[in-house]
């Protein structure tokens, strides 16, 4: 049973930062590339960031350049999604996807 669940989201403040957790079961994790996504209240789900299978390759979406770092440790068979410098702008579900599966996703909201 392929499984990916994401964790970490949360309530921040602007500026802050958190870490998503993305771990995946039920698949060969290392040899998939992962990407993230989010999705805001009333917008479309929005490409985030994405890595290659073994890291070599990342790109990154211009809204979250900079302030987002996508990282993955194939023997944890997790992804990760550090977020700095955190905006409002930012609130959304993120989703993590990794051979064509998605997982369940996770609430990031920015506020003070």
């Amino acid at each position: 049973q392929v499984q990916l669940v994401e964790s970490g989201g949360g309530l921040v403040q602007p500026g802050g930062s958190l870490r998503l957790s993305c771990v995946a079961s039920g698949f060969t994790f290392r040899n998939s590339g992962m990407s993230w996504y989010r999705q805001a209240p009333g917008k479309e789900r929005e490409w985030v960031a994405t890595i290659s299978f073994a890291g070599g390759t990342i790109s990154y979406a211009d809204s979250v350049k900079d302030r987002f770092i996508i990282s993955r440790d194939n023997g944890k068979n997790t992804g990760y999604l550090q977020m700095m410098s955190l905006k409002p702008e930012d609130t959304a579900v993120y989703y993590c996807r990794a051979a064509g599966y998605w997982g369940q996703g996770t609430q990031v909201t920015v506020s003070s």
